[in-house]
């Protein structure tokens, strides 16, 4: 009886070994696999705190860059014509966008003062006149006289005195006539030379007071066969720019469409409130296309720089200590390097210092990137195949 109970008690330890067993096989099992993935979320984790970076090299470009600056244009030549003469303007013959020749008349002022000052400038000359003649028929006479000791001396030079008197004021007489009769010509207005009206201010019957504060010319005449293109140009382009340079020119309003402009002069100095150096260039327009006062854009081809390296914009690091790029040496650190700009291109900046064509350089760094930082560099995909 005694083999029989013990039988099922030895049954029930061996289950129970057998179930402790395996209970701490699965503790085992899952506190290995716990600290494995405490390992790799370890490892993730400081994989993820490296920083990854897209690398780039600096290139030189053989090429020639272009600059493009905004510019306005001016007529060849631009004549106000102002009254010289007050009163009301009679009559005006050309009014905005009249073709007009050298001497043309424009208008006509009406003067009905300086008619009358005329007048009176005409008579006080003919009285200058008649007194002058009878003063030089008197003073002959008393010189005949003084021959034959009917007169004193003392009175023939009376007589002599005043004939002089009187030819100075026939002189002064005379020079006001001429005075009045040139502001009489001015009562005409015309055209200083071949061009274009291209501003009338006035009308028939309009008051014109010559020397007024607010006076506005009358008429404005242009020279638009040719213009004159002025550009400011940035010192830093100033020097690159030489004699005889030709810039391409398109205008708002006209795409696809371009006029050639030459350079004929510089300011040959440097504003102080722009930094920039105004060159002037000249542009054809026979046909009228171009319109002075108005504003253009510009292109002008700068030679190429070989002895400069060109980085993207986006590789600058801009900071109060200066200009930076960051490289990477052959551990994948970060080493900043203070750089020089040459010239700034838009999208492209050209460096006179500071980097050789070897170096590798981090592309839209970060702001807090330093000197020592080891960074990760980033997987380049490769490019699809065309099918």
């Amino acid at each position: 009886m005694s083999s029989d109970r013990s039988a099922p008690r030895r049954t029930t330890r061996r289950g129970g070994l057998v179930l402790v067993i395996i209970a701490a096989v699965i503790v085992a099992y899952g506190l290995t696999t716990r600290a494995k993935e405490s390992r790799e979320l370890k490892q993730w984790t400081d994989e993820q705190a490296v920083p990854t970076v897209t690398l780039i090299s600096p290139t030189t470009d053989s090429s020639s860059a272009s600059l493009e600056l905004p510019a306005r244009l001016e007529a060849f030549a631009r004549a106000p014509i102002y009254a010289r003469a007050s009163g009301y303007l009679k009559s005006w013959k050309a009014d905005i966008g009249t073709q007009v020749k050298a001497g043309q008349e424009l208008g006509e002022i009406e003067t009905p003062d300086l008619d009358q000052q005329l007048l009176q400038a005409k008579a006080d000359v003919a009285s200058a006149k008649v007194n002058a003649e009878l003063a030089g028929t008197t003073a002959k006479r008393w010189q005949s006289m003084l021959n034959s000791d009917s007169v004193s001396r003392q009175e023939v030079d009376e007589r002599v005195g005043d004939y002089a008197a009187k030819q100075a004021i026939l002189q002064a007489a005379q020079a006001n006539l001429d005075r009045v009769q040139a502001n009489k010509v001015f009562t005409k207005l015309v055209a200083p030379f071949e061009g274009v009206v291209t501003a009338r201010s006035t009308d028939i019957g309009a008051l014109i007071n010559v020397g007024s504060a607010a006076g506005l010319p009358l008429f404005v005449v242009s020279d638009t066969r040719k213009l004159r293109l002025y550009v400011s140009v940035p010192q830093n382009y100033a020097s690159s720019i030489g004699k005889g340079a030709v810039a391409k020119v398109s205008i708002p309003g006209q795409p696809g469409k371009t006029y050639s402009a030459t350079l004929v002069a510089s300011s040959q100095s440097v504003d102080a409130s722009s930094g920039t150096t105004l060159f002037q260039f000249l542009v054809p327009n026979p046909d009228g296309e171009l319109l002075p006062g108005g504003f253009a854009r510009v292109s002008l081809e700068l030679p190429a720089n070989t002895a400069s390296l060109s980085i993207p914009a986006s590789a600058l690091i801009v900071r109060q200590d200066g200009l930076h790029v960051a490289t990477l040496d052959a551990n994948n650190q970060v080493a900043l390097k203070e750089v020089t700009i040459a010239r700034d291109l838009g999208k492209t900046i050209e460096l006179s210092s500071g980097i050789s064509a070897d170096d590798k350089l981090v592309d839209s760094p970060a702001d807090d990137i330093s000197d020592g930082l080891v960074v990760r560099i980033a997987e380049t995909k490769p490019e699809a195949k065309k099918p």
